[in-house]
């Protein structure tokens, strides 16, 4: 594992700055969209964006990471980070909507090329927590955003701040150079859409990677529903305020992030699948649990719901890419991670709007119940797929 400690921080810091750079206009949207004139709602239009074209990249990411290499695919995605927040400082409305689809593009190759980094230089019985440990980049990134943010709105204002983010991603894509020659392989690979769309018919193919990317698709719907929308069903729904949300949301992220980690060493012991049907299990109920608060709820029970159910929702993740890599054909570990980033960037474009709609047109209660349906059923789908007899990774994927 000493071998393993440079790519994996390597990876859990370029896994900070992006994310954190994905959560930059989300955290100052109330200033931006007061500059712009538009509605601070359409967050959740530009973080749709983000997600569908993080999807699409994630996709075309995998043949060139076989042929450049992974650290050049993630220098190249911190500089379009870079460039999209620059272009969001021209505080215009169709700078914005160009700054967040660049910042998209720049958000989904970091899976499949840090899965192909991770899976050559980890050993198998080590994927699960050094998988999660760089996972939880996504929430330390989150965390940063909604410190410095704030901080730098005060001092420079939102525009000054966001060039300041741009600084920061473009000099990590700067201070990560001379440690690519010791991470990256760089190999012939195939054309990139050829070989995505056989690495997508492998994954549909197989088993047990059907079963996890489909469950993948439905967690994340959980899990960003949760995470975008929680502050303002517990400030219209249960009467508490914006900043008591805010803590509660906050202190779940970071109590999430230790569970990440113990999922993922549970992992390295016990049957993954398994672990990620009883951790679904555990998200419907939770979802219930959440849809079942009231203004009536004393905060005390409010407060264990909301940090039990979001300390379950964030963990998943980590032990997924971690079984997706060990049931990976050797040698294909960045092409097979891009189909799940794709399916899980997929349930985070189409599951919040959908979850606003149900929202809306009956009630939050419906909405959580109804995301708890469908947790409680991929849930239940990877359970009985653990049951049956392992598929082994082949060696390499069929020609066609």
């Amino acid at each position: 594992m000493k071998r393993a400690l440079v790519p994996v921080a390597s990876m859990l810091a370029i896994q900070v700055v992006i994310s954190l750079s994905v959560l930059s206009l989300g955290v100052m949207m109330p200033e931006v969209a007061r500059d712009l004139a538009i509605n601070p709602k359409l967050v959740g239009v530009f973080t749709a964006i983000i997600y569908a074209v993080a999807a699409v990249t994630a996709l075309a990411a995998a043949g060139p990471i076989l042929r450049l290499g992974a650290v050049r695919i993630c220098q190249a995605a911190l500089l379009l980070a870079a460039i999209g927040l620059a272009v969001n400082a021209a505080a215009m409305v169709a700078a914005t909507v160009l700054a967040v689809a660049v910042i998209g593009a720049a958000q989904g190759p970091i899976n499949p090329a840090s899965a192909h980094v991770l899976a050559q230089r980890v050993p198998r019985e080590y994927f699960g927590v050094v998988f999660s440990l760089k996972q939880t980049g996504v929430p330390i990134g989150f965390a940063l955003a909604g410190l410095i943010f704030p901080l730098l709105l005060g001092w420079v204002g939102w525009r000054g701040a966001t060039l300041i983010a741009a600084g920061a991603a473009a000099m990590a894509a700067l201070l990560v150079e001379p440690f690519r020659p010791l991470l990256d392989v760089v190999g012939g690979g195939s054309p990139p859409r050829a070989n995505i769309w056989r690495s997508i018919r492998f994954v549909m193919a197989h088993d047990q990677l059907r079963v996890l990317g489909c469950s993948a698709f439905v967690y994340v719907i959980a899990q960003h529903t949760f995470t975008f929308y929680l502050v303002t069903y517990l400030y219209e729904h249960c009467g508490l305020s914006i900043a008591r949300a805010g803590a509660l949301l906050s202190a779940s992220q970071l109590v999430g992030t230790g569970v990440r980690l113990v999922s993922g060493g549970m992992g390295d012991r016990f049957s993954r699948m398994k672990l990620l049907g009883w951790t679904g299990v555990g998200m419907a109920i939770g979802s219930i649990a959440i849809g079942l608060l009231s203004s009536t709820t004393p905060f005390w029970l409010i407060a264990l719901v909301v940090i039990g159910y979001g300390s379950v929702v964030i963990s998943w993740n980590g032990t997924s890419q971690a079984e997706f890599a060990h049931l990976s054909p050797i040698g294909e570990t960045a092409p097979i991670a891009a189909v799940q980033t794709a399916l899980a960037f997929s349930g985070a474009v189409f599951g919040p709007p959908l979850f606003a709609l149900i929202a809306s047109q009956a009630s939050y209660r419906t909405a959580f119940l109804a995301v708890a349906a469908c947790v409680l059923a991929a849930a239940l789908w990877q359970i009985i797929a653990a049951r049956g007899r392992p598929t082994m990774a082949r060696k390499t994927m069929p020609s066609r």
